[in-house]
């Protein structure tokens, strides 16, 4: 039997479910290539906290480790559903506020080791966090594909820590009713991205999609629905999508740096973000949003459980590399 220590947070509505003991010994060395041991000799680990019957299809995973780097506060290697994350900004968030919530980090400036680069996170309060992401930067614009069902379907092609097709005009209206139409859509697009071989750089697979519209609120700046790998959408306004999108603002001259936009999700939270350029191409977003504590306890992993390794569930998707 085994036993392993968690602790849920959700950041403005998205969950993270962050595994303090009793993971499985990915080694040492940079978190880059401990992800590919996870992936290649402990994937069923990843199934077993994601997937029912103890996890379920929204939540992200992120594993606390040991850093490399001296002035990281912690490692973590983030999953989801369908397998592994190189950044995750919701999740990055509620990794700080978990630190905090288990007494390692006051509040202030810290850093996280993640397998895209290190981040560095301020704690403004027990719950508030900013997250300084990695570098991020437009790469191609106003990128058409035929999609079935949809015609042409125009976006840009942006890296916020994950890649991104971010979409200005929508099928549906952004509103919780119309995530099953959104949710199709966005797949839609994403199948048509691969049938097509349009990637993001150096060939990588653009595993997210993103709608935007006009915001519900009278203080945001706008409203998103983001489709995430594994098939679920974003309930936070996505931490690395919000940084895709200041990536591309700052391209097109929209947002000056260090002016904030306000970004609302389809449940209607909110991100505060704004970048600091570092050359012509490339950005450092900032990113503000609040986690809190869900619940923390343990779960158990029965050797004779036919469940151990959890439940597929059916979702409309093309297996990332890993899943099984």
């Amino acid at each position: 039997m085994n036993e392993i220590r968690f602790i849920d947070t959700h950041t403005e509505g998205e969950p993270t479910r962050i595994i303090v003991e009793g993971g499985p010994d990915v080694g040492g060395g940079p978190i880059r290539d401990r992800v590919a041991r996870f992936r290649e000799t402990s994937d069923c680990f990843r199934r077993c906290v994601i997937h029912e019957p103890r996890g379920w299809d929204a939540v992200v995973g992120a594993l606390l480790c040991e850093p490399t780097d001296p002035t990281c506060a912690s490692g973590a290697i983030f999953f989801n559903n369908a397998g592994y994350l190189g950044m995750c900004g919701h999740g990055a968030i509620g990794v700080a506020v978990t630190l905090h919530h288990l007494g390692m980090v006051g509040l202030g400036k810290h850093r996280l080791e993640t397998s895209v680069g290190v981040v560095e996170f301020d704690l403004l309060g027990p719950n508030e966090v900013a997250i300084e992401n990695v570098p991020s930067y437009r790469f191609r614009s106003s990128v058409a594909v035929d999609v079935e069902g949809m015609g042409t379907v125009v976006g840009d092609i942006a890296w916020g820590g994950n890649w991104f097709f971010l979409i200005g005009e929508t099928p549906a209206e952004l509103c919780l009713e119309n995530v099953d139409i959104l949710t199709d859509a966005a797949a839609r697009v994403r199948d048509s991205l691969r049938a097509h071989g349009i990637t993001g750089e150096d060939g990588a697979e653009i595993d997210h999609v993103e709608f935007f519209g006009p915001a519900h609120s009278d203080d945001a700046d706008s409203r998103n629905f983001v489709y995430c790998p594994g098939g679920q959408y974003d309930r936070s306004p996505c931490g690395t999508g919000t940084s895709a999108k200041l990536a591309c603002l700052a391209a097109d001259g929209k947002l000056d740096e260090g002016e904030i936009w306000i970004q609302e999700s389809v449940i209607g939270s909110q991100f505060s973000g704004s970048y600091k350029r570092i050359d012509a191409d490339k950005v450092v977003p900032t990113i503000v949003g609040s986690a809190f504590v869900c619940s923390e306890g343990k779960l158990i992993r029965h050797e004779s459980d036919p469940f151990k390794n959890g439940i597929r569930s059916p979702r409309r998707h093309t297996p990332m590399e890993g899943e099984v």
